[in-house]
């Protein structure tokens, strides 16, 4: 899809918040093929944004809840 959408999820590396709100833009750029948008699309655009991002931080989230525990060599 969009090869400069960062991949989030490293292993026991947490993507911090400005991370993901980094990524879920991009991904509404590419979607919306708006780089920025017009004044009347910034409200929905910025909706966008959010709704992706809080929903990428529970993906994430919900990964990490479910990864096995390494147990030390």
């Amino acid at each position: 899809m969009c090869r400069s959408i960062k991949t989030l999820r490293q292993a026991e590396v947490v993507a911090s918040e400005d991370e993901i709100r980094a990524a879920a833009r991009q991904f509404v750029r590419k979607v919306s093929g708006f780089r920025e948008p017009s004044g009347k699309h910034q409200v929905a655009f910025e909706g966008a944004v959010d709704e992706i991002a809080l929903a990428s931080q529970r993906l994430l989230e919900s990964i990490a809840e479910n990864l096995p525990v390494r147990r030390a060599s």
